[in-house]
């Protein structure tokens, strides 16, 4: 086993469902076909404003196995004006796109103010209604306002990225039907609220990512995060479940396909 992906002959069947391929430093193709090599052969690059959610969409034209998410992150949710707003929702139409968003709440760096990141999250929620595409969730310190948003939008098809919340939270939004995708942060000494959580959630609900090139897994941090160490967050959440690894890259692989019904 490599240092830096232990299961590098795992069958070409994990996903990503959360990166960023167009923050790297290196060539996104070469990133890619590294990943594909040691087995991700699915990656969902994210968007958060309008310049780099059109940057997904023609990553996702030319990259095989890739594909793009548009929306505006909260940190900028103050920049979704009319026009910004007009960018997004066509992107969304673009069959390349498979989910509205990164949206959310964070309430950590409030680097937007509170009331204009709900504004953004509402219109966020808005698309993936009329778009019929899921909503891509950023959650920060900010859960009881982001339950409260999502149930007033009657939210349906909703992934929270980086899920960060406790068991009773994954219950709760499982019941709702909702993905939890978790990312490498799971493997942190910390975070053990986090593999309790990926433990009694329901398998079916669980999806998995990277967030690349942030919060690379434990034993490579330091070090820009990469969609091929999806595999390391597959193990982790493998451990804490008593799964068998295999088992989990096909379930989540499975979910990853049911919840963003765009990928191919």
């Amino acid at each position: 086993m490599s240092e830096e992906n232990p299961r590098e002959n795992v069958k070409d069947g994990a996903v990503d469902t959360h990166c960023h391929l167009f923050l790297v430093d290196r060539e996104p193709q070469r990133v890619v076909e590294e990943s594909r090599t040691a087995g991700v052969g699915t990656m969902v690059c994210v968007g958060i404003d309008p310049s780099s959610s059109r940057r997904s969409v023609e990553l996702a034209g030319s990259l095989r196995g890739v594909f793009a998410t548009a929306g505006v992150h909260p940190h900028t949710a103050s920049d979704l004006d009319p026009a910004a707003g007009n960018v997004i929702e066509e992107l969304v139409a673009s069959p390349l796109v498979v989910g509205v968003g990164e949206t959310g709440l964070d309430f950590h760096r409030m680097l937007s103010p509170r009331e204009d990141q709900e504004r953004a999250l509402r219109v966020h929620c808005a698309l993936s209604r009329e778009s019929g595409k899921p909503l891509v969730v950023h959650v920060r310190e900010a859960w009881p306002d982001v339950l409260r948003v999502l149930e007033e939008e009657r939210a349906e098809r909703v992934i929270l990225h980086c899920f960060s919340g406790d068991v009773g939270i994954a219950l709760d939004c499982a019941a709702r039907g909702w993905y939890l995708s978790f990312a490498g942060n799971i493997t942190y000494p910390k975070n053990g609220h986090l593999r309790d959580a990926a433990a009694e959630a329901p398998l079916g609900c669980i999806l998995t990512e990277t967030d690349s090139p942030f919060l690379s897994p434990q034993r490579l941090r330091g070090r820009d995060n990469s969609p091929r160490n999806v595999i390391h967050v597959i193990e982790e959440i493998a451990r804490v479940r008593g799964e068998e690894f295999s088992r989990v890259v096909e379930v989540t692989a499975a979910n990853a396909r049911a919840a963003f019904p765009g990928i191919r």
